[in-house]
């Protein structure tokens, strides 16, 4: 009997305190439910039980994007300056994620331009030089045969895009104009554009010009377009750049590019998507290059041609003396499959007018070009590519500084540096408010 009555008491109070618990729980979740008058606060805790589903997306969008781009490698070398650099088997480069080259086989480069002879930079002057390294070099480890040496997109690369969409990609302009005035981007530049072209080759001192913001770069560059500067565009592109969203630091790099809408929708930097097929093992796209010039000290400059295979119609690359990068498909391009109507070369920076002002991002050496030899940054040695592969000086050279008191361009002609300028600038002073 004890029993029975000790049974029937604790079951009263058991539903006593399991009630006791759900009131209290019922009293918080009303308490956190957003009122009329708390809309505010309502919304950031939404927000708030939002963000790890967003966060969650980016970082599965990251990763997809990074399986993408980084191919299957059969050796992996660390540079000093912290660039993974991939040795990837030749037919698995993002190249061949094209549905126009599936199955294509390695070419043999083409027939080089005639009269394609190496000069160097200063008339046998020792404060001169040729530049054909590239900080991962210095670990004496090489890609082996069959594969072609490609920088790893990191994580933090994908993580300082302003895009994810557009990562590897200029800006999309709209309205691109010769002048560039309502882009965001000036240039201080020498052009042809009276003749049919197959290809240009010329010589440039490297620097490490400052980038006022993060989102900025400075580049120094030669142009083939074809195309109007409407949204028919076709450009490709190679030089060196600073740019410290694509690559995290204010190295000088090698990089490529394309394009055939005018930078909207189509072409990338370097091997950003499928388009630039590289044959060589021995330079990455995209990795920082060494030494640079020093001012009022010794100079190093690369030597780049671009040139179109008479046989196939490719683009090819060729930097320095002999050392063939790659090439461009015919097949990416419109106008560029036939020809180019015009050439351009020089520099080029973005600026976004931090804090209402020019930025403050220099172009070339960061000094203007009155300066000359040792201190300001050149192009020398310009030759384009005509109908019968012969290499010639690229004559009726026009000089264009779209903000001149920002940077600047002035340009001569001697028998041993050729059609040449001297370009660039600092950026924001008392003449370029």
């Amino acid at each position: 009997m004890a029993s029975a009555r000790s049974s029937f008491y604790f079951v009263p109070l058991l539903l006593l305190l399991l009630l006791s618990l759900y009131s209290s729980a019922s009293a918080a979740s009303s308490s956190s439910k957003p009122s009329c008058r708390s809309g505010t606060a309502g919304n950031a805790t939404d927000t708030a039980r939002l963000r790890p589903g967003k966060e969650l997306l980016k970082y599965r969008r990251i990763r997809a994007l990074l399986k993408k781009l980084n191919k299957p490698s059969l050796k992996t070398i660390q540079s000093p300056d912290g660039d993974l650099i991939d040795c990837v088997p030749f037919h698995l480069q993002p190249a061949f994620d094209h549905p126009e080259f599936k199955g294509q086989k390695l070419l043999d480069p083409p027939e080089r331009p005639k009269n394609d002879t190496f000069t160097a930079a200063g008339g046998g002057s020792s404060r001169a030089g040729e530049v054909v390294a590239q900080a991962w070099h210095a670990t004496g480890e090489e890609c082996p045969e069959g594969t072609v040496a490609i920088r790893r997109t990191t994580e933090k690369d994908l993580l300082r895009a302003s895009s994810l969409r557009r990562y590897g990609r200029k800006p999309a302009r709209r309205g691109v104009r010769r002048d560039s005035t309502s882009s965001g981007h000036e240039h201080a530049v020498g052009y042809v554009n009276s003749e049919k072209y197959y290809g240009a080759k010329a010589s440039v001192n490297v620097w490490s010009p400052r980038i006022g913001d993060p989102s900025e770069f400075s580049l120094s560059q030669i142009w083939v377009i074809s195309g109007s500067f409407g949204n028919d565009l076709n450009t490709i592109e190679a030089g060196w750049q600073v740019s410290p969203e694509l690559y995290g630091d204010s190295n000088p790099r090698f990089f490529t590019y394309w394009t055939t809408d005018a930078y909207q929708e189509t072409g990338c930097y370097n091997h950003n998507c499928r388009g630039f097929v590289q044959t060589t093992n021995k330079i990455a796209i995209g990795a920082a290059i060494t030494p640079e010039s020093v001012y009022n000290g010794r100079q190093f400059d690369i030597t780049l041609m671009l040139w179109k295979d008479p046989k196939h119609g490719h683009w090819w690359l060729q930097l320095g003396s002999g050392l063939v990068v790659g090439y461009w498909p015919s097949y990416l391009f419109t106008h560029l499959a036939r020809h180019a109507n015009m050439v351009q070369f020089g520099g080029e920076v973005v600026n976004t007018r931090p804090a209402g002002s020019h930025t403050a991002t220099q172009m070339g050496s960061g000094h203007f070009p009155s300066e000359g030899f040792d201190r300001a940054a050149y192009f020398r040695n310009l030759q384009v590519v005509d109908w019968d592969n012969n290499l010639i000086p690229a004559v009726n050279l026009k000089l264009l500084a779209d903000h001149p008191g920002c940077y600047g361009i002035q340009g001569g002609s001697n028998g041993y540096w050729g059609s040449y300028f001297y370009y660039g600038g600092p950026g924001r002073n008392v003449k370029c408010p």
